[in-house]
């Protein structure tokens, strides 16, 4: 999802609360906080010698062990009214896509891509799942499409990277 998408999402439904769905059936606790926004530019190299630059917004959520028991979640009208004053402080680059670094004591942390969302009653709930990684020079590196298919690793002489 790109970042102007997600804000807008949140301007759609401020009158609900905010839950994130990190795991199926996982949900981020009540305690909560967003603690940071990232603007992250990224000049990267890929093992194929490709070279690459995209921009990405990183929202970090938090849960503040003071708060554990904490009956209501972070209202959306909240959350936008934070990335907002952000926005004011570093403007976003609307089309990067974001992501929601998260993390607890029974799930690493983690940058999640939000995947879908769900209006439930008064809660707009964002789902979120963590991308393998990939070789992106595959065509380079000799890597048949069956290779990709059938392993999710670049294992030695295996012909990836």
């Amino acid at each position: 999802m790109k970042t102007s998408d997600f804000i807008t999402l949140l301007a759609e439904h401020q009158d609900k609360s905010l839950l994130f769905e990190y795991a199926p059936g996982m949900l981020v606790g009540t305690n909560y906080h967003i603690t940071e926004v990232k603007h992250i530019n990224i000049d990267s190299v890929d093992c194929g010698s490709g070279m690459d630059s995209w921009k990405e917004t990183i929202i970090q959520l938090w849960e503040s062990p003071s708060e554990l028991g904490k009956l209501d979640y972070l209202s959306t009208y909240k959350a936008l009214g934070i990335l907002k004053k952000v926005g004011i402080m570093r403007p976003y680059e609307m089309d990067s896509m974001i992501k929601i670094e998260y993390g607890n004591n029974m799930f690493h942390t983690a940058q999640l891509h939000i995947t879908d969302f769900e209006i439930k009653e008064n809660q707009l709930l964002i789902k979120l799942a963590v991308s393998p990684t990939d070789c992106k020079a595959k065509e380079t590196c000799g890597v048949p499409q069956e290779t990709e298919a059938a392993s999710a690793s670049c294992a030695p002489g295996s012909g990836c990277c």
